[in-house]
């Protein structure tokens, strides 16, 4: 989740020599192997992930690890930190089979260390729970939210930005569960929270505004949706800059919305936008490259475009097997949809191929993660 250290509208180019000036300091004053260096390390590390920056961000946070593990040992209190922030590094990355072992080891070292109501602690569950929630590990996730958000209402009050982040995580849990009156409300919440002076400019108060636009595009209730996704993108674009890859989510909202409503000229060329900003900002073999593979698609085929509509999904599907897994609910929706334009191309037999293996995958995820 976004960092509120460094201001709205976010200053990363003056924050950067600062950051580097700071490791620079401790490394002459302390040693290169000094804890203190791990930390600015880590900083920095994560000022580069809030821009996109994955590759230049992954060898600080190892080296900050690095440095910990030598100086002060494996589970010391320290240790939580830049392996949480690896963890969620990779998770960014859609590297969820690595995530996952980082986080159990973070919230492992701060139970101990710190105990199990300390703040840290409420943040790496909510972390944890993510990545489940992500992968559709819903059983898995939801526990998770209700600890953390347990723990923030306590220590920080009800009204608190930080409690606002695990609404919006409890409303995204609810919203893939199709249970929309319950995320209505937890968006909503968070919403209200984050909305207030001064932090109407912050990029959280987009995501608030885009998770409340989700809810209402799913419902039809699309005259309420495109404001809401309209002033969310203005946001990121003067926080965080256009090629970033939280522009990118607006953009595809925006073209959703659009393409529900049959407007396809104007979605087209957002989903073409959205998907540069992704392959620049997040890499080629991101799940959200998949995910505007498939939207892209999906205009083709509702123009019965099926010749430029086929030749997407291949690569969309294997990404999604990559990243998220050969059994992940996401893989079997491209594979149904690729089915579709398969068979509107009038290559029959390749689909059924293709729904088949969609069916399998939808079997072995309901049977793993059964419905209350």
């Amino acid at each position: 989740m976004p960092s509120r250290s460094i201001g709205a509208p976010f200053r990363f180019a003056e924050a950067e020599p600062l950051f580097r000036g700071a490791r620079s300091i401790y490394e002459k004053a302390l040693g290169a192997g000094h804890p203190e260096v791990a930390k600015s390390l880590a900083s920095l590390g994560t000022l580069y992930k809030e821009q996109g920056r994955f590759r230049e961000a992954e060898p600080l946070y190892l080296q900050s690890i690095g440095i910990v593990e030598g100086a002060l040992g494996a589970n010391d209190a320290q240790m939580a930190l830049p392996v949480a922030s690896l963890a969620a590094l990779y998770a960014t990355q859609g590297r969820y089979r690595e995530a996952e072992p980082l986080f159990t080891r973070a919230l492992a070292i701060q139970e101990k260390t710190r105990g199990p109501h300390h703040p840290a602690v409420s943040t790496t569950l909510n972390e944890l729970g993510e990545l489940y929630r992500t992968q559709a590990r819903w059983a898995e996730a939801e526990p998770l939210y209700r600890r953390s958000l347990a723990i923030r209402e306590r220590v920080f009050g009800p009204d608190s930005s930080s409690v606002a982040v695990v609404l919006a995580n409890l409303g995204l849990l609810d919203f893939d569960r199709g249970r929309y009156a319950d995320a209505e409300s937890a968006f909503k919440r968070a919403l209200a929270i984050d909305d207030r002076p001064p932090g109407r400019e912050h990029p959280d108060v987009a995501t608030d505004l885009s998770n409340l636009g989700d809810v209402y595009r799913v419902q039809r209730r699309y005259a309420e949706a495109e404001p809401l996704y309209r002033r969310a993108l203005g946001i990121r674009e003067r926080t965080l800059g256009s090629d970033h890859a939280k522009v990118a989510t607006s953009l595809n909202n925006l073209a959703v919305l659009y393409q529900y409503q049959g407007r396809f000229a104007e979605a087209e060329p957002l989903f073409r936008r959205t998907l540069g900003v992704l392959e620049r900002s997040l890499g080629p073999d991101h799940p959200n490259v998949a995910f505007t593979l498939n939207n892209l698609a999906e205009v083709y085929k509702a123009q019965g475009r099926y010749a430029a509509a086929v030749p997407l999904y291949p690569r969309a599907i294997a990404i999604a097997e990559k990243r998220l897994g050969p059994d992940h609910p996401t893989l079997a929706a491209l594979l149904d949809n690729y089915a579709v334009v398969l068979r509107g191309a009038k290559r029959d037999a390749e689909a059924l191929e293709v729904e088949e293996r969609a069916r399998d995958i939808r079997t072995r995820h309901a049977q793993q993660n059964p419905r209350r």
